[in-house]
Protein backbone atom coordinates (compact mmCIF):
# COMPACT_ATOMS: atom_id res chain seq x y z
CA UNK A 1 0.00 0.00 0.00
CA UNK A 2 1.18 3.41 -0.59
CA UNK A 3 0.00 5.86 2.21
CA UNK A 4 1.38 8.99 0.42
CA UNK A 5 -1.41 11.69 0.41
CA UNK A 6 -0.81 14.81 -0.94
CA UNK A 7 1.28 14.64 -4.47
CA UNK A 8 4.46 16.04 -3.40
CA UNK A 9 5.36 17.02 -6.76
CA UNK A 10 2.96 19.43 -6.36
CA UNK A 11 4.14 20.50 -2.89
CA UNK A 12 7.36 21.01 -4.74
CA UNK A 13 5.96 23.12 -7.06
CA UNK A 14 3.94 25.23 -5.53
CA UNK A 15 3.93 25.21 -2.03
CA UNK A 16 1.84 28.22 -1.54
CA UNK A 17 -1.03 26.41 -3.10
CA UNK A 18 -1.14 23.97 -0.10
CA UNK A 19 -0.68 26.65 2.24
CA UNK A 20 -3.27 28.94 0.59
CA UNK A 21 -5.12 25.49 1.31
CA UNK A 22 -4.31 24.77 5.20
CA UNK A 23 -5.07 28.56 5.53
CA UNK A 24 -8.75 27.92 3.67
CA UNK A 25 -9.39 25.12 5.85
CA UNK A 26 -8.23 26.97 9.20
CA UNK A 27 -5.33 24.28 9.57
CA UNK A 28 -1.54 25.01 10.53
CA UNK A 29 0.45 26.74 7.80
CA UNK A 30 3.66 25.75 9.39
CA UNK A 31 2.77 21.85 8.29
CA UNK A 32 3.82 22.93 5.05
CA UNK A 33 7.19 24.06 5.95
CA UNK A 34 7.61 21.09 8.28
CA UNK A 35 6.76 18.69 5.17
CA UNK A 36 9.06 20.50 2.86
CA UNK A 37 11.86 19.99 4.96
CA UNK A 38 10.97 16.22 5.99
CA UNK A 39 11.13 16.31 1.84
CA UNK A 40 14.34 17.70 1.59
CA UNK A 41 15.94 15.70 4.48
CA UNK A 42 14.81 12.09 3.07
CA UNK A 43 15.71 12.76 -0.25
CA UNK A 44 19.20 13.75 1.02
CA UNK A 45 19.29 10.92 2.87
CA UNK A 46 18.24 8.76 -0.26
CA UNK A 47 21.04 10.10 -2.73
CA UNK A 48 23.54 9.33 0.29
CA UNK A 49 22.56 6.04 1.22
CA UNK A 50 22.22 5.05 -2.69
CA UNK A 51 25.68 6.88 -3.18
CA UNK A 52 27.18 5.16 -0.78
CA UNK A 53 25.97 1.79 -1.75
CA UNK A 54 27.06 2.18 -5.36
CA UNK A 55 30.59 3.33 -3.66
CA UNK A 56 30.34 -0.28 -1.94
CA UNK A 57 29.08 -2.05 -5.14
CA UNK A 58 32.05 -0.63 -7.64
CA UNK A 59 34.88 -1.39 -4.40
CA UNK A 60 33.63 -5.18 -4.21
CA UNK A 61 34.56 -5.52 -7.84
CA UNK A 62 37.99 -3.94 -7.48
CA UNK A 63 38.11 -6.51 -4.09
CA UNK A 64 37.80 -9.52 -6.59
CA UNK A 65 40.95 -8.11 -8.74
CA UNK A 66 43.51 -7.58 -6.29
CA UNK A 67 45.82 -9.39 -4.29
CA UNK A 68 48.08 -9.10 -1.22
CA UNK A 69 48.56 -5.89 0.76
CA UNK A 70 46.03 -3.69 -1.70
CA UNK A 71 43.74 -6.49 -1.27
CA UNK A 72 43.90 -6.01 2.81
CA UNK A 73 43.45 -2.34 1.99
CA UNK A 74 40.60 -2.86 0.12
CA UNK A 75 38.79 -4.95 2.64
CA UNK A 76 39.70 -2.60 5.58
CA UNK A 77 38.00 0.22 3.60
CA UNK A 78 35.16 -2.05 2.58
CA UNK A 79 34.30 -2.55 6.18
CA UNK A 80 34.38 0.81 6.73
CA UNK A 81 32.04 1.92 4.49
CA UNK A 82 29.87 -1.17 5.24
CA UNK A 83 29.20 0.36 8.68
CA UNK A 84 28.89 3.94 6.66
CA UNK A 85 25.92 2.33 4.59
CA UNK A 86 24.36 0.51 7.87
CA UNK A 87 24.28 4.54 9.13
CA UNK A 88 22.84 6.01 5.71
CA UNK A 89 20.14 3.20 5.45
CA UNK A 90 19.00 4.02 8.90
CA UNK A 91 19.17 7.71 8.40
CA UNK A 92 16.92 6.82 5.42
CA UNK A 93 14.46 4.87 7.18
CA UNK A 94 14.28 7.39 9.85
CA UNK A 95 13.77 10.43 6.95
CA UNK A 96 11.48 8.21 5.45
CA UNK A 97 9.09 7.28 8.57
CA UNK A 98 9.14 11.36 9.53
CA UNK A 99 7.82 12.61 5.94
CA UNK A 100 4.96 9.76 5.74
CA UNK A 101 4.12 10.98 9.79
CA UNK A 102 4.00 14.97 8.78
CA UNK A 103 2.18 13.55 4.77
CA UNK A 104 -0.14 11.49 7.01
CA UNK A 105 -1.55 14.78 8.36
CA UNK A 106 -2.13 17.33 5.58
CA UNK A 107 -5.35 16.87 4.31
CA UNK A 108 -6.29 16.74 0.59
CA UNK A 109 -5.35 20.60 -1.26
CA UNK A 110 -8.67 22.47 -1.34
CA UNK A 111 -9.94 23.46 -4.60
CA UNK A 112 -9.07 27.46 -5.30
CA UNK A 113 -12.23 28.19 -6.25
CA UNK A 114 -13.65 26.69 -2.82
CA UNK A 115 -15.09 29.48 -0.56
CA UNK A 116 -13.10 29.75 2.75
CA UNK A 117 -13.93 29.20 6.15
CA UNK A 118 -15.59 26.83 8.14
CA UNK A 119 -19.12 25.54 8.87
CA UNK A 120 -21.08 28.50 8.21
CA UNK A 121 -19.36 29.75 5.81
CA UNK A 122 -20.62 27.85 2.92
CA UNK A 123 -22.18 29.67 -0.37
CA UNK A 124 -25.86 29.01 -1.76
CA UNK A 125 -25.31 28.21 -5.16
CA UNK A 126 -28.89 27.84 -5.90
CA UNK A 127 -32.86 27.59 -4.77
CA UNK A 128 -34.77 24.74 -6.33
CA UNK A 129 -38.62 24.81 -5.20
CA UNK A 130 -40.58 26.97 -3.13
CA UNK A 131 -41.27 26.37 0.47
CA UNK A 132 -44.51 24.85 0.72
CA UNK A 133 -47.47 27.57 2.87
CA UNK A 134 -49.41 25.03 4.52
CA UNK A 135 -52.86 26.02 5.73
CA UNK A 136 -52.48 24.08 8.95
CA UNK A 137 -49.65 23.72 11.36
CA UNK A 138 -47.37 21.18 10.18
CA UNK A 139 -46.57 17.93 12.04
CA UNK A 140 -42.77 17.20 12.40
CA UNK A 141 -41.61 13.30 10.83
CA UNK A 142 -41.90 11.78 14.22
CA UNK A 143 -45.27 12.47 14.71
CA UNK A 144 -46.18 11.83 11.26
CA UNK A 145 -44.33 8.48 11.36
CA UNK A 146 -45.69 7.41 14.46
CA UNK A 147 -48.92 7.83 13.21
CA UNK A 148 -48.76 6.32 9.43
CA UNK A 149 -47.05 3.28 11.99
CA UNK A 150 -43.95 3.40 9.89
CA UNK A 151 -41.06 4.90 12.62
CA UNK A 152 -40.64 3.38 16.04
CA UNK A 153 -38.10 5.67 18.23
CA UNK A 154 -39.29 4.62 21.30
CA UNK A 155 -38.71 0.81 21.10
CA UNK A 156 -35.28 1.51 19.37
CA UNK A 157 -34.05 3.03 22.14
CA UNK A 158 -35.21 0.25 24.13
CA UNK A 159 -33.21 -2.50 21.93
CA UNK A 160 -30.42 -0.61 21.08
CA UNK A 161 -29.77 2.67 22.60
CA UNK A 162 -30.12 6.50 21.61
CA UNK A 163 -30.76 7.55 18.35
CA UNK A 164 -31.45 3.97 17.00
CA UNK A 165 -34.99 3.41 15.61
CA UNK A 166 -36.89 0.51 13.80
CA UNK A 167 -38.50 1.62 10.06
CA UNK A 168 -42.21 -0.23 10.33
CA UNK A 169 -44.68 -1.52 7.78
CA UNK A 170 -44.75 1.49 5.39
CA UNK A 171 -41.80 2.99 6.89
CA UNK A 172 -40.05 0.09 5.50
CA UNK A 173 -41.39 -0.06 2.57
CA UNK A 174 -40.76 3.73 2.08
CA UNK A 175 -37.11 3.17 2.75
CA UNK A 176 -36.84 0.40 0.01
CA UNK A 177 -38.58 2.07 -2.56
CA UNK A 178 -36.74 5.43 -2.26
CA UNK A 179 -33.42 3.52 -2.76
CA UNK A 180 -35.05 1.34 -5.09
CA UNK A 181 -35.51 4.42 -7.35
CA UNK A 182 -32.01 5.24 -6.65
CA UNK A 183 -30.18 2.32 -7.62
CA UNK A 184 -32.74 2.30 -10.67
CA UNK A 185 -31.65 5.79 -11.67
CA UNK A 186 -28.22 4.78 -10.99
CA UNK A 187 -28.50 1.34 -13.37
CA UNK A 188 -30.12 3.77 -16.26
CA UNK A 189 -27.18 5.87 -15.79
CA UNK A 190 -24.95 3.45 -16.91
CA UNK A 191 -23.72 2.66 -13.03
CA UNK A 192 -22.66 -0.99 -12.02
CA UNK A 193 -24.66 -1.64 -8.72
CA UNK A 194 -23.12 -3.00 -5.85
CA UNK A 195 -24.37 -4.86 -2.69
CA UNK A 196 -21.07 -3.73 -0.69
CA UNK A 197 -19.21 -5.13 2.51
CA UNK A 198 -20.11 -3.31 6.07
CA UNK A 199 -16.76 -4.15 7.65
CA UNK A 200 -13.42 -3.55 6.17
CA UNK A 201 -9.72 -3.54 7.24
CA UNK A 202 -7.63 -0.75 8.42
CA UNK A 203 -5.56 0.15 5.72
CA UNK A 204 -8.82 0.19 3.43
CA UNK A 205 -10.08 3.11 6.17
CA UNK A 206 -7.07 4.82 6.36
CA UNK A 207 -6.87 4.77 2.60
CA UNK A 208 -10.01 6.99 2.25
CA UNK A 209 -8.93 9.52 4.76
CA UNK A 210 -11.64 8.33 7.32
CA UNK A 211 -9.05 7.20 10.71
CA UNK A 212 -7.52 11.19 10.53
CA UNK A 213 -9.74 13.52 12.41
CA UNK A 214 -12.65 11.78 12.04
CA UNK A 215 -11.78 8.62 13.67
CA UNK A 216 -14.09 8.90 16.44
CA UNK A 217 -17.01 9.02 13.85
CA UNK A 218 -15.86 5.48 12.82
CA UNK A 219 -16.95 2.37 14.87
CA UNK A 220 -14.06 -0.21 15.11
CA UNK A 221 -14.29 -3.79 16.11
CA UNK A 222 -10.80 -4.20 18.02
CA UNK A 223 -10.78 -7.87 18.44
CA UNK A 224 -10.98 -8.65 14.35
CA UNK A 225 -9.39 -5.19 13.41
CA UNK A 226 -12.07 -4.78 11.42
CA UNK A 227 -14.00 -0.97 10.75
CA UNK A 228 -17.44 -0.35 10.41
CA UNK A 229 -18.13 1.37 7.05
CA UNK A 230 -19.43 5.31 7.60
CA UNK A 231 -20.89 5.17 3.44
CA UNK A 232 -20.06 2.45 1.46
CA UNK A 233 -18.06 4.97 -0.15
CA UNK A 234 -14.99 3.39 1.80
CA UNK A 235 -15.80 -0.19 0.44
CA UNK A 236 -15.94 1.13 -3.36
CA UNK A 237 -12.76 3.13 -3.15
CA UNK A 238 -11.18 -0.36 -1.63
CA UNK A 239 -12.49 -2.30 -4.43
CA UNK A 240 -9.62 -1.36 -7.04
CA UNK A 241 -6.90 -0.75 -4.04
CA UNK A 242 -3.31 -1.90 -5.71
CA UNK A 243 -5.10 -2.07 -9.04
CA UNK A 244 -4.12 -0.86 -12.47
CA UNK A 245 -7.13 -0.32 -13.65
CA UNK A 246 -8.55 0.53 -17.38
CA UNK A 247 -10.29 4.18 -18.24
CA UNK A 248 -8.94 4.18 -21.35
CA UNK A 249 -13.18 3.94 -22.67
CA UNK A 250 -13.80 6.65 -19.79
CA UNK A 251 -14.40 7.15 -15.78
CA UNK A 252 -15.92 3.85 -13.79
CA UNK A 253 -19.28 4.18 -12.41
CA UNK A 254 -20.18 2.02 -9.38
CA UNK A 255 -23.73 2.79 -7.01
CA UNK A 256 -23.37 1.30 -3.87
CA UNK A 257 -26.17 -0.02 -1.48
CA UNK A 258 -24.98 -0.76 1.87
CA UNK A 259 -26.13 -0.05 5.70
CA UNK A 260 -23.69 2.56 7.31
CA UNK A 261 -22.74 3.25 11.17
CA UNK A 262 -21.56 6.38 12.72
CA UNK A 263 -21.07 7.07 16.05
CA UNK A 264 -22.02 10.60 15.98
CA UNK A 265 -19.57 11.57 18.72
CA UNK A 266 -19.54 15.06 19.68
CA UNK A 267 -22.98 15.95 18.37
CA UNK A 268 -24.62 14.90 22.13
CA UNK A 269 -27.91 17.19 22.05
CA UNK A 270 -27.91 17.81 18.69
CA UNK A 271 -30.89 16.16 16.64
CA UNK A 272 -32.15 14.20 19.11
CA UNK A 273 -35.61 13.28 17.50
CA UNK A 274 -36.08 11.18 14.82
CA UNK A 275 -34.07 9.57 12.21
CA UNK A 276 -32.15 12.88 11.23
CA UNK A 277 -28.66 11.87 12.82
CA UNK A 278 -28.89 8.52 13.89
CA UNK A 279 -25.99 5.37 14.54
CA UNK A 280 -27.44 3.34 11.49
CA UNK A 281 -28.52 4.03 8.30
CA UNK A 282 -29.10 2.60 4.29
CA UNK A 283 -27.71 4.23 1.64
CA UNK A 284 -26.91 4.23 -2.59
CA UNK A 285 -23.88 6.28 -2.89
CA UNK A 286 -22.36 6.51 -6.45
CA UNK A 287 -18.77 6.44 -6.66
CA UNK A 288 -16.21 7.38 -9.68
CA UNK A 289 -13.00 6.37 -10.85
CA UNK A 290 -11.49 8.70 -13.39
CA UNK A 291 -8.35 10.10 -14.56
CA UNK A 292 -7.41 13.36 -12.77
CA UNK A 293 -8.42 15.89 -15.67
CA UNK A 294 -11.85 14.45 -15.96
CA UNK A 295 -12.57 14.64 -12.28
CA UNK A 296 -14.55 18.24 -12.19
CA UNK A 297 -16.66 17.64 -15.03
CA UNK A 298 -17.69 13.87 -13.11
CA UNK A 299 -18.06 16.33 -10.45
CA UNK A 300 -20.58 18.00 -11.67
CA UNK A 301 -22.18 15.17 -13.51
CA UNK A 302 -22.89 13.67 -9.69
CA UNK A 303 -24.17 16.98 -8.79
CA UNK A 304 -26.79 16.70 -11.62
CA UNK A 305 -27.93 13.11 -10.57
CA UNK A 306 -28.49 13.94 -7.15
CA UNK A 307 -30.60 16.86 -8.32
CA UNK A 308 -32.46 14.62 -10.49
CA UNK A 309 -33.41 12.29 -7.50
CA UNK A 310 -34.14 15.46 -5.62
CA UNK A 311 -36.29 16.47 -8.39
CA UNK A 312 -38.62 13.43 -8.32
CA UNK A 313 -38.92 13.70 -4.72
CA UNK A 314 -40.71 16.88 -5.18
CA UNK A 315 -39.36 18.83 -2.39
CA UNK A 316 -37.72 22.24 -2.31
CA UNK A 317 -33.92 22.15 -1.78
CA UNK A 318 -30.65 24.20 -1.94
CA UNK A 319 -27.46 23.25 -3.32
CA UNK A 320 -24.70 24.76 -1.68
CA UNK A 321 -20.33 25.09 -2.35
CA UNK A 322 -18.84 24.10 1.43
CA UNK A 323 -16.29 25.82 2.72
CA UNK A 324 -12.79 24.56 2.82
CA UNK A 325 -13.28 24.44 6.85
CA UNK A 326 -15.72 21.94 6.76
CA UNK A 327 -14.70 19.81 4.13
CA UNK A 328 -13.40 16.62 4.79
CA UNK A 329 -9.99 15.21 5.04
CA UNK A 330 -10.11 13.72 1.48
CA UNK A 331 -12.28 16.26 -0.36
CA UNK A 332 -10.91 19.02 -2.71
CA UNK A 333 -14.75 20.22 -3.21
CA UNK A 334 -17.54 19.73 -2.02
CA UNK A 335 -21.94 20.73 -2.44
CA UNK A 336 -24.50 19.65 -0.37
CA UNK A 337 -28.25 19.72 -1.36
CA UNK A 338 -30.30 20.29 1.35
CA UNK A 339 -33.94 19.67 1.71
CA UNK A 340 -36.44 22.21 3.38
CA UNK A 341 -37.63 20.63 6.48
CA UNK A 342 -40.97 22.73 7.42
CA UNK A 343 -41.23 21.77 10.90
CA UNK A 344 -37.66 23.18 11.26
CA UNK A 345 -37.69 26.27 9.14
CA UNK A 346 -34.41 25.12 7.74
CA UNK A 347 -32.79 23.50 4.81
CA UNK A 348 -31.15 20.38 6.18
CA UNK A 349 -28.76 18.21 3.95
CA UNK A 350 -29.51 15.39 2.32
CA UNK A 351 -26.89 14.75 -0.46
CA UNK A 352 -23.33 15.48 -0.54
CA UNK A 353 -21.18 15.52 -3.24
CA UNK A 354 -17.23 15.29 -3.09
CA UNK A 355 -14.12 15.66 -5.67
CA UNK A 356 -11.68 13.88 -3.88
CA UNK A 357 -9.19 14.44 -6.46
CA UNK A 358 -6.10 11.94 -6.20
CA UNK A 359 -6.21 11.98 -2.51
CA UNK A 360 -7.44 8.47 -1.81
CA UNK A 361 -6.23 6.91 -4.63
CA UNK A 362 -2.79 7.49 -3.91
CA UNK A 363 -3.19 6.30 -0.43
CA UNK A 364 -4.95 2.83 -2.01
CA UNK A 365 -2.40 2.44 -4.84
CA UNK A 366 -5.38 3.05 -7.63
CA UNK A 367 -3.38 3.96 -10.90
CA UNK A 368 -4.55 3.51 -14.34
CA UNK A 369 -2.19 3.70 -18.22
CA UNK A 370 -1.71 6.90 -19.46
CA UNK A 371 -1.74 7.17 -23.92
CA UNK A 372 1.91 6.62 -23.45
CA UNK A 373 1.63 3.53 -21.33
CA UNK A 374 2.73 5.08 -18.29
CA UNK A 375 1.22 4.77 -14.81
CA UNK A 376 -0.71 7.57 -13.39
CA UNK A 377 -2.99 8.03 -9.83
CA UNK A 378 -6.57 8.04 -10.73
CA UNK A 379 -9.12 10.40 -8.91
CA UNK A 380 -12.03 9.32 -6.97
CA UNK A 381 -15.31 11.30 -6.16
CA UNK A 382 -18.38 10.19 -4.15
CA UNK A 383 -21.72 11.55 -4.15
CA UNK A 384 -25.19 10.39 -2.09
CA UNK A 385 -28.04 9.29 -4.07
CA UNK A 386 -30.88 8.09 -1.63
CA UNK A 387 -30.33 7.26 1.81
CA UNK A 388 -32.67 7.11 5.10
CA UNK A 389 -32.89 10.67 6.05
CA UNK A 390 -34.58 11.67 2.49
CA UNK A 391 -37.44 9.75 4.81
CA UNK A 392 -37.41 13.46 6.74
CA UNK A 393 -38.05 15.32 3.77
CA UNK A 394 -40.69 13.43 2.33
CA UNK A 395 -42.91 13.30 5.37
CA UNK A 396 -42.72 16.38 6.13
CA UNK A 397 -43.06 18.16 2.74
CA UNK A 398 -46.08 16.28 1.46
CA UNK A 399 -48.03 15.94 4.59
CA UNK A 400 -52.04 16.46 4.24
CA UNK A 401 -53.96 17.87 6.51
CA UNK A 402 -55.36 14.32 8.07
CA UNK A 403 -51.61 13.22 9.16
CA UNK A 404 -51.65 11.11 5.25
CA UNK A 405 -48.77 11.57 2.94
CA UNK A 406 -49.64 12.13 -0.60
CA UNK A 407 -46.77 9.92 -2.40
CA UNK A 408 -44.36 11.98 -5.00
CA UNK A 409 -45.12 10.74 -8.79
CA UNK A 410 -42.15 9.34 -9.52
CA UNK A 411 -42.06 7.06 -5.96
CA UNK A 412 -45.51 5.97 -6.62
CA UNK A 413 -44.26 2.63 -8.88
CA UNK A 414 -42.19 1.39 -6.12
CA UNK A 415 -44.93 1.27 -3.73
CA UNK A 416 -47.53 -0.61 -5.96
CA UNK A 417 -48.97 2.47 -6.86
CA UNK A 418 -50.05 4.36 -4.12
CA UNK A 419 -50.97 7.73 -4.00
CA UNK A 420 -51.50 8.34 -0.43
CA UNK A 421 -50.16 6.63 2.91
CA UNK A 422 -52.64 6.36 5.28
CA UNK A 423 -52.95 6.80 9.29
CA UNK A 424 -52.69 3.64 10.77
CA UNK A 425 -52.07 1.42 7.22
Amino acid sequence: MLYAVIDLKTLRDDPEAVRASQRARGEDEALVEALLSADETRRSAVSTAEGLRAEQKQLGKQVGKTSGAEREELLARGKELAARVKAADAERTTAEEKLAELHAVVPNVVHPEAPAGGEDDYVVLKHVGTPREFDFTPRDHVDLGTGLGAIDTERGAKVSGARFYFLTGIGAQLQLAMLNMAAQQASDHGFTLMITPVLVRPEIMAGTGFLGAHSSEVYRLRDDDLYLVGTSEVSLAGYHSDEIIDLSAGPRHYAGWSSCFRREAGSYGKDTRGIIRVHQFDKVEMFVYCKPEDAEAEHQRLLAWEEEMLGKLEVPYRVIDVAGGDLGTSAARKYDCEAWVPTQQAYRELTSTSNCTTFQARRLNIRYRDEEGRTQIAATLNGTLATTRWIVAILENHQLADGSIRVPEAMRPYLGGREVLQPGG
